[in-house]
């Protein structure tokens, strides 16, 4: 068994009375996709947010790389190697693409007008997110503003911009929200293309064809809580799975 990256250890977050993770037990291997299912309201955004520092745990202990982080604050575990993604898109829309891109550059981020004006600082810079860009098959759309980019597109450059940064696990939020089928797809083939970039990848996502494509394990939540664990045939015929899901008569 390979060792873990993230480690979540009986996490809770409480907003006033209501326990949007009640008790989370998980953890991400290096060299895997956990998958994470479950239906609307089960937690799985909340638990990313936790992860991430947008949230404060109310209770519990997330691991990452066997350093304690769960009070640490957003821009801190950004930094130490996580990064994410997001159910809705979140891009600068007037900047080209690779403006985009440069802006997780973290050293050039860091020191944005000496870079600027240090060629060679810049076209390092440059050379980098061009990288990324090509890797998520965007190159011919560099000097494009973001907001002119179909979706799906604009999901690939969503992608690219958190690889730039260089984390160790990358966490992707509902990826294939609002995709069509040819969509979904090529989508399942950039996260392949990615996968050698980082340690691990965890994917919370409704897809369940997406989901068995990339997963090698998959965790399932209802109500906060872990309800099921194992490989996708295992988990998503498992009857609390299915009960969640399609109701009592499941």
């Amino acid at each position: 068994m390979s060792s873990p990256v993230l480690e979540v250890v009986a996490l809770r977050k409480i907003f006033g009375g209501v326990r949007a993770l009640d008790g989370i037990d998980l953890d991400v291997r290096e060299g895997e996709i956990l998958g994470i299912v479950g239906p609307n309201g089960a937690g799985k955004t909340a638990l990313i947010n936790t992860i991430t520092g947008f949230y404060r745990a109310s209770e519990g202990m997330i691991r990452f790389l066997g350093r304690d982080i769960t009070a640490e604050p957003l821009h801190s575990i950004g930094r130490l190697g996580i990064a994410r993604t997001f159910q809705n898109i979140r891009l600068f829309r007037r900047m080209t693409v690779l403006e985009n891109v440069m802006v997780a550059n973290k050293h050039y981020a860091a020191r944005p007008l000496s870079a600027y004006f240090a060629w060679g600082q810049r076209s390092a810079a440059i050379a980098e997110a061009m990288d990324f860009i090509e890797l998520m098959g965007l190159a011919d759309k560099a000097d494009h503003r973001a907001g002119s980019l179909p979706y799906g597109e604009a999901r690939r450059l969503e992608i690219a911009r958190a690889l730039a940064g260089k984390p160790s696990l990358l966490l992707l939020d509902e990826p294939a929200a609002g995709m069509n089928e040819t969509e979904t797809g090529r989508l399942v083939e950039d996260i392949q293309t990615a996968r050698p970039r980082v340690k691990a990848i965890a994917l919370i996502e409704h897809d369940m064809s997406l989901i068995r494509a990339l997963s090698d394990r998959i965790v399932a939540m209802d109500y906060g809580r872990k309800i099921a664990e194992g490989t996708p045939d295992e988990v998503l015929s498992h009857p609390d799975v299915k009960k969640a899901y399609l109701g009592e008569d499941a």
